[in-house]
């Protein structure tokens, strides 16, 4: 049931890490703050394809 997606920097769109999550408990896409080694800081980043 859980899925592996993809999350990335809000501020400049680096795809950082990969994550997993159960689709059926969290349909929408996942957020999270993590830290970013581009920006070198600490910045919301979001699910993408």
């Amino acid at each position: 049931m859980r899925e592996i997606v993809t999350v990335a920097c809000l501020d400049c769109k680096e795809r950082n890490y990969s994550t997993t999550k159960n689709r059926r408990n969290t349909p929408d896409r996942l957020e999270l703050k993590k830290y970013c080694n581009r920006c070198r800081k600490q910045t919301a980043h979001k699910e993408v394809k």
